[in-house]
């Protein structure tokens, strides 16, 4: 069997897994459950020539593809502020676990993306095209099944994304912080003027237990005021006091990383 089919087939299997103490699913159910699954890709980059020829392919080669397959939106964004930058991150929905997991499958039989995306897939060992690809695989909370745009991405106008990572000490303390959310935080995030695009369940990815979500705003400087609306909420200060979520620490690291859509990105 060709290696990245096996792989694609063993991700698959391994999806499935994770999410069977939850929702077990079967072809037709993960067609039709309402949550989408989420494909996150981080692409390490050297500065220069590289970072040019990877806008190049995703803008077209890669989002194209994807579109082809019925993946959209999908986002490509700069990495403003955090580790290890030049960085790309590309952000795939879909409804099928099966197309996320075979992506790359999928990708290889088409012919135009191939032709398209040459330059990057077939860069030589001694000037690669990125440093290395980190992702993960993760499903939609069931309280947000669905990727939000942010109101200003129709007409192109500024946005910045914020890409938040919580870790969580056991598998108990995790699902207790997704019912956090559920319980409040949601609304929280809104209220304090914020856009919301997705909340993710991690199935697939480093450093388990942990949920990935990612906030919307319109510029940099409009962040520390987001928060601090955020953090002075009386419903969060209740929320946060809750015995039910109080008890001990159910998140022990935060990551989190300042992203800018490429001028491209369908996000």
């Amino acid at each position: 069997m060709h290696r990245r089919k096996f792989l694609a087939s063993s991700l698959a299997a391994s999806a499935s897994a994770a999410v069977a103490p939850t929702q077990a699913l079967t072809g037709e159910e993960d067609r039709n459950s309402g949550r989408e699954y989420y494909l996150l890709r981080r692409y390490g980059l050297r500065s220069g020539p590289p970072v040019k020829l990877a806008n190049q392919f995703f803008r077209d080669a890669f989002i194209p593809a994807a579109n082809r397959l019925g993946i959209t939106p999908v986002g490509v964004f700069n990495l403003v502020l955090g580790p290890q930058t030049p960085a790309l991150y590309a952000l795939l929905p879909s409804a099928s676990l099966t197309l996320l997991a075979n992506l790359d499958a999928h990708l290889e039989s088409d012919s135009e993306y191939l032709k398209s995306g040459a330059d990057f897939l077939n860069a030589p060992a001694a000037s690669p095209a990125y440093v290395r690809m980190e992702g993960s695989l993760m499903l939609a909370f069931k309280g947000r099944p669905r990727l939000q745009l942010p109101p200003t991405t129709a007409a192109r106008q500024p946005r910045t994304f914020e890409l938040r990572t919580y870790e969580s000490p056991s598998e108990r303390d995790h699902r207790r912080k997704i019912e956090m959310f559920h319980s409040g935080e949601f609304d929280i995030f809104r209220s304090a003027g914020f856009w919301p695009v997705f909340y993710g369940d991690t199935l697939v990815g480093s450093r388990m237990p942990n949920l990935t979500y990612m906030l919307a705003f319109k510029t940099l400087a409009e962040r520390d005021k987001l928060w601090e609306a955020f953090g002075s909420s009386p419903e969060w200060k209740n929320l946060t006091h809750s015995p039910k979520f109080d008890f001990e620490a159910i998140v022990t690291n935060v990551t989190n990383v300042i992203l800018s859509p490429a001028s491209y990105s369908q996000i």
